[in-house]
């Protein structure tokens, strides 16, 4: 049976939380624990942060939470568990979060999904042309004819740049599709490349020899700008660049140097400067589809993630390990 004194600090802003928490997580919640909210819909500062969480043994953490600095730290001396409702996370986890040893658990696992079907559509939607088409027709063009038939993604190859969570949900349902699947991952380790279904090249293997190339790498420091110029060249003519992960991974100047000419195709949902900047120069280029970031976001996946964040608490409250742990030798590699 859960403990009945657990005491949960919600600091995400009303709007968000209604949205990550449908009302049976809600009830689930609001059983399990006395709960304190954020009553702002502002981004708290970091003295409202502790005074939220001061006598709390849990928070909530979301988007807008800051970090959880020494003075944070300092006046939440019954904190236990932070429980984070989305997925990136390395910002708010200075070094007095593991010296206090506190319980760490995210919601990536929950937001990869949608990651993945935005990341397949895309493909589909290049491969066959399928934006542009819709767009002559609507200009008028009655019956429009093209040269190019298009590619299906049945029997492809296709490279996957970083195999965590959402690159592991973007091989699953690619592997369903019957694609010749290329992964490069430093970290995944022989064992698991066998169990995914995939083949290890190194990254200048995949960029040259990969039709579809999808970046789902984590911004660390070992990633930033891992994809310039040089790995830019090397992409077929003809070929789909996809980056729904990080702008961070790959060199936007490059990037735009590369598209230029019109050699290959890209879809891009992540940006150095978000919202994107109306002048843009990616703006004007018509091999280019862009989305606002939008990958992760569906009503689908912010349910999970507010579905996901009370089991992990009522696993907590039980006694239970958890799901989503993360540790400290984990960050390096992660968001």
């Amino acid at each position: 049976m859960p403990r009945s004194h657990l005491t949960v600090a919600v600091a995400v802003n009303p709007s968000l939380f209604e949205n990550l928490f449908a009302r049976e997580s809600q009830d689930r919640l609001a059983s399990l624990a006395a709960l304190k909210f954020q009553e702002q819909e502002t981004r708290l500062a970091e003295e409202e942060l502790t005074e939220l969480i001061q006598d709390c043994e849990v928070v909530i953490s979301g988007w807008g939470t800051p970090p959880f600095s020494r003075a944070v730290m300092d006046g939440a001396p019954r904190l236990r568990m932070i429980a984070h409702s989305a997925g990136s996370i390395r910002r708010l986890l200075p070094e007095p979060v593991w010296e206090r040893d506190i319980l760490v658990v995210h919601a990536a696992a929950a937001i990869a999904p949608a990651v993945a079907e935005m990341t397949l559509l895309l493909m589909l939607m290049c491969r066959r042309n399928v934006h542009r088409i819709s767009q002559r027709m609507k200009e008028g063009e009655p019956w429009p004819q093209t040269q190019n038939l298009g590619y299906e993604l049945a029997g492809s190859r296709v490279g996957v740049i970083g195999a965590g969570h959402t690159g592991r949900n973007v091989i699953r349902v690619l592997r369903a599709l019957n694609t010749e699947l290329w992964v490069y991952d430093p970290y995944l380790s022989s064992g698991r490349a066998q169990e995914l279904g995939v083949r290890q090249v190194s990254l200048e293997n995949l960029m040259s020899q990969c039709p579809i190339i999808t970046v789902q790498a984590p911004p660390t420091p070992e990633t930033h700008h891992m994809i310039g110029q040089d790995l830019l060249d090397k992409i077929q003519d003809g070929a789909l660049f996809i980056n729904t992960a990080r702008s961070h991974v790959v060199d936007a100047d490059a990037l735009y140097e590369s598209l230029k000419d019109n050699r290959y195709q890209a879809a891009l949902d992540v940006f150095d400067t978000e919202p994107l900047p109306i002048d843009s120069r990616l703006r004007g280029l018509p091999n280019v589809t862009l989305t606002p970031h939008m990958a992760g976001k569906s009503e689908n996946a912010r349910r999970r993630q507010g579905a996901l964040i009370v089991s992990e608490l009522e696993r907590y409250a039980c006694g239970e390990p958890v799901a989503e742990r993360v540790t400290r030798d984990m960050l390096s590699t992660m968001a």
